[in-house]
């Protein structure tokens, strides 16, 4: 699995590479089950391949996965904030209408959708399904006002989380994009706001890669949980550098 993700032989690499780093830590902090989440689904080709992924990390690691995909369904994109931070420029109301009753024919018992806007179904998250800690999520809300509600899910009392969360931010490469509106803006805020959580880039994973230009490694960031961390006091023995002749 880790040669497959190296080579990036996957529909979406950076989803196999969030899934299996996720199940890992989920192995080194003794999580027996994880959660794997896409916010924006459209067509659905991503969660179907997440499923796809989920299937084969646990199959090679034994971490339990459930993948969860969030959509506003038929309507496609919801109405906009009304100024430029929803890219406007790029993006209009009902854009990527999804065809429901096809995508879950290809979805499997291990996948929920959730259909509705974000603002009301992050919310109801954890209390509705009670999911095991998130390990690994990816953003392609393509709105700042949706990216803000569906980052809300770190911020829920009833959050559980590995320590850190892979995520993978679609839609930031653009000539469009900047960091006073859509998902950059998002994240901005977020950790603003969270004090709990916080949210950056994912430094050094284009290290060691065949291919490191790769665009999607850019679009990969971590959601720490310094509340979390703070309290982990390791118990192995202390690491020692040594002298070599």
């Amino acid at each position: 699995m880790k040669t497959r993700s190296l080579w990036e032989l996957s529909k979406r690499p950076a989803y196999l590479l969030g899934v299996l780093t996720a199940a890992e830590q989920a192995l080194k902090q003794k999580v027996p089950e994880i959660s794997v989440i896409e916010f924006g689904v459209a067509g659905g080709n991503g969660l179907v391949t997440l499923q796809r992924e989920a299937e084969a990390v646990e199959r090679e690691t034994g971490i339990g996965i459930k993948v969860y995909g969030f959509d506003a369904g038929s309507q496609g994109l919801p109405a906009f904030i009304g100024d430029y931070r929803d890219h406007p420029d790029a993006w209009k109301p009902g854009d990527y209408a999804m065809d429901e009753p096809r995508l879950r024919s290809f979805l499997t018992d291990r996948t929920t959708f959730i259909l509705g806007n974000v603002r009301d179904t992050v919310p109801r998250f954890f209390e509705e399904f009670r999911p095991p800690p998130i390990g690994f999520a990816s953003f392609d809300l393509d709105l700042y006002s949706s990216t803000c509600e569906a980052l809300q899910i770190f911020r829920n009392p009833d959050m559980k989380m590995l320590w850190q969360v892979p995520l993978y931010f679609d839609d930031i490469e653009f000539l469009f994009n900047h960091k006073f509106a859509g998902v950059l803006l998002a994240i901005d805020e977020f950790n603003e706001q969270s004090s709990r959580v916080k949210i950056d880039r994912w430094y050094g994973v284009s290290g060691g890669r065949p291919f490191p230009e790769r665009s999607f490694l850019e679009k990969l960031y971590v959601a720490h949980d310094l509340e979390a961390i703070s309290q982990v006091s390791l118990t192995r023995d202390a690491a020692v550098l040594p002298l070599k002749d």
